[in-house]
């Protein structure tokens, strides 16, 4: 039995994020855990608002932190009955510290982790991709399924293959976690340089190592460099089809100036990706 987590905003309930992971742990048997991240300097009130910055008086307070744990137990109890409906194995946790270090010390202890794209466990409207997101991705200990808000289980899966170990890390923990796609129609896309043949990196064994997995899945090179080409690329594919790739296996400040491929997906297209980074 594999372990399944999904992390949840318990004052921003995503559903979408819900039945993605339901629909995983059906399928597989596994034990799905929801992950409610109750962060507790994270309100839906702010305690100087309308209040000429003396703050909030302690029985409108006490009302508002009332209101706020309500929400949370609403939102528990959807998942609550949620997995109960779909008979399926669940645990729920409620993580009352800082969210974002809270939830990767569950990645520790899970197979793989899904998120909303949009997440931010924050007020503020924020793009993908949001900074929540960037920083669990980058401290990440298990794989992690990035999930638009509507979203259903992938009709074609792109593999992003570029001859480093990052990359074929990537295709094997998807490969061992959700076998169950290995029937989905598979396609390994590679970049060459324009001056350089179009051929895969190490081609006989990554393609020896696919079809062990993927025995149909087709092959494309592609000539330019990856992070416009790849995007240009899968301008074709559908909103339900699924990227696996290598990512976030680099310092902060190299991140910062130098956005990775999962940065420039999570922007630009609404698909579920799935990522994972060797930090050997």
């Amino acid at each position: 039995m594999k372990k399944i987590s999904v992390a949840f905003d318990g004052l921003k309930f995503c559903e979408e994020s819900m039945n993605y992971g339901i629909e995983l742990a059906s399928r597989s048997k596994a034990l799905l855990t929801g992950i409610f991240l109750d962060d507790f300097l994270y309100h839906t009130y702010n305690v100087f608002e309308n209040s000429g910055g003396e703050g909030i008086d302690g029985n409108e307070l006490k009302r508002l932190k009332a209101e706020d744990e309500n929400t949370r137990i609403k939102s528990i109890s959807i998942f609550y009955s949620a997995c109960r409906k779909a008979k399926i194995n669940y645990a729920i946790h409620r993580d009352k510290s800082f969210a974002i270090n809270e939830l990767l010390r569950e990645t520790i202890y899970s197979d793989l982790l899904v998120i909303g794209l949009n997440e931010t466990l924050s007020h503020l409207q924020e793009v993908p991709p949001t900074p929540f997101v960037r920083n669990l991705l980058a401290g990440m200990q298990c794989p992690v399924l990035v999930v638009p808000r509507e979203s259903k289980l992938p009709e074609k899966i792109f593999l992003l293959y570029d001859g480093k170990p990052s990359s074929v890390f990537a295709i094997k923990m998807f490969s061992y976690l959700l076998p169950e796609v290995k029937d989905i129609p598979t396609e390994v896309i590679s970049v060459a340089d324009a001056e350089a043949s179009a051929e895969l990196p190490n081609d006989t064994l990554i393609r020896e190592f696919v079809n062990c997995y993927y025995p149909q899945a087709s092959y494309t090179v592609l000539s330019g460099t990856a992070k416009t080409a790849i995007p240009s690329y899968l301008k074709k594919a559908s909103a339900a089809d699924m990227v696996v790739l290598g990512a976030y296996n680099r310092t902060a400040v190299s991140r910062w100036f130098k956005p990775s491929m999962a940065d420039i997906l999570m922007e630009k297209f609404g698909f579920p990706l799935f990522i994972a980074h060797n930090k050997s």
